[in-house]
């Protein structure tokens, strides 16, 4: 049996400065990141960005971003998801596709070591905490970069995670030399920040195109979109208010006196519409209800649904919203990520899993090792069963033998028992 590490100081290889560094049990055990109110990390931003977006601020907040200034982007990007109905909408349908698949373990090899150690890491990989880890690491999609603290229980020789908590990318600074690593801004270092501690945090930084990390969000794509359609929704509603609402007209004749025409606009008033005029009975006054009409908000419709349309594309990959003859099947799979896009999603996460909390668990209780095990997300594909009993039922009728067991794992169909036959 292999001798697992002991003390309250361990040693770990930091991958950003590539030497081995020694971590204590107290640092492992409190957290470092959790906002406080009398902080530099304050649990609210205390602006709004989205709601003053125009196309000279979103470019200076996308340049400030690019040159490693990334608070109002963050700030930007979480308001995007509160904001944008579609876009919470399209991004949470791509991180759920990952976050929910059920992670497995393999083992570097048949050896018994590798197999326990397999087999240790199972046991972290199984906690229920784990599919929030998935889903707030998949914060990155969004921002560019998801970080999850671990609070490790070092109660015993056997240190393991107890729990994850998520960072808000507020409180991160990109390093001035290269823009590539984050650093935790504290109390102390409110300006650059300090390295993050190795062992203590998950770090996902998702390569949606080639670049800096911070270039990489969705966020960045879908601001210009949110921006168009904030302003055709806005325009959208000053038009229907000024055209969509009837107007009352109540006229009144040669010889009305005063009073009287003044009982004619309270009447009109009582109608409760907020259009209406009293004029003479000789005078002509027509009222174009646009709207109804001439159908002249389709112009704005058609806008808000085309900036969706290119948000859809950015987050899922696709959209058949215009395609001409869609059908069913078409419509089912623009609701969902397309397939390639998500497989990547997966195999970026996994080997984030695999960097920056298997091997800092094994390293932690059973030291360095030649090979690691390895957490896997495999994608289960949908497959259309009715296309495969249409292609199988003449192939059968023709002599092809085919294992039944098999088709019936196609559909999830279990053994009959005897004597209980449809």
């Amino acid at each position: 049996m292999f001798k697992q590490l002991t003390g309250a100081v361990r040693r770990l290889f930091s991958a950003s400065s590539g030497e081995t560094v020694t971590v204590r049990q107290e640092e492992l055990a409190q957290p470092q990141a959790r906002a406080r109110t009398i902080s530099v990390r304050t649990p609210s931003p205390g602006i709004s960005v989205a709601s003053t977006l125009s196309p000279g601020r979103l470019a200076g907040i996308l340049r400030e971003a690019a040159n490693g200034n990334t608070r109002d982007f963050f700030i930007m990007a979480e308001e995007l998801e509160e904001r944008d109905l579609h876009y919470a909408s399209v991004l949470r349908t791509r991180k759920l596709t990952v976050a929910g698949i059920e992670p497995t373990v393999e083992a570097a090899s048949d050896d018994a070591r590798d197999v326990e150690i397999a087999d240790a890491v199972r046991l972290v990989i199984s906690q229920p905490q784990i599919p929030e880890l998935l889903f707030d690491l998949l914060d990155g999609l969004g921002k560019g970069v998801g970080v999850c603290e671990i609070l490790w229980d070092t109660s015993s020789q056997f240190w393991q995670p107890r729990d994850y908590e998520w960072v808000d990318p507020r409180f991160l600074k990109t390093d001035r030399e290269t823009l590539r690593s984050f650093q935790l801004l504290t109390d102390k270092n409110p300006i650059d920040g300090e390295p993050l501690t190795p062992g203590k945090y998950v770090v996902h930084q998702p390569r949606l195109k080639s670049g800096l990390p911070v270039r990489n969000g969705l966020a960045r794509l879908v601001a210009v979109m949110y921006m168009l359609k904030s302003f055709t929704i806005r325009d959208w509603w000053a038009f229907a208010e000024k055209f969509g609402i009837p107007v009352v007209v109540g006229k009144y004749g040669p010889n009305a006196s005063p009073e009287q025409i003044q009982t004619l606009l309270d009447a009109i008033a009582s109608l409760a519409s907020d259009a209406g005029c009293a004029i003479p009975d000789s005078m002509l006054l027509d009222m174009k209800e646009t709207a109804s009409r001439n159908n002249g908000g389709a112009l704005f419709k058609e806008m808000a649904v085309w900036c969706d349309e290119q948000i859809s594309k950015a987050v899922l990959g696709q959209t058949m919203t215009t395609d001409d003859g869609s059908s069913r099947a078409q419509a089912d799979v623009h609701d969902r990520v397309r397939m390639d896009v998500a497989r990547w999603d997966a195999r970026q996460l996994q080997n984030t899993l695999n960097e920056f909390l298997v091997r800092p668990f094994v390293i932690m209780n059973y030291g360095p090792q030649t090979a690691y095990p390895g957490v896997v997300l495999r994608l289960s594909e949908p497959e259309d069963l009715k296309a495969l009993v249409e292609a199988l039922t003449p192939l059968i009728d023709r002599g092809l033998e085919v294992q039944m067991s098999e088709v019936r794992d196609k559909f999830g169909l279990s053994e009959p028992e005897k004597g209980q036959y449809c």
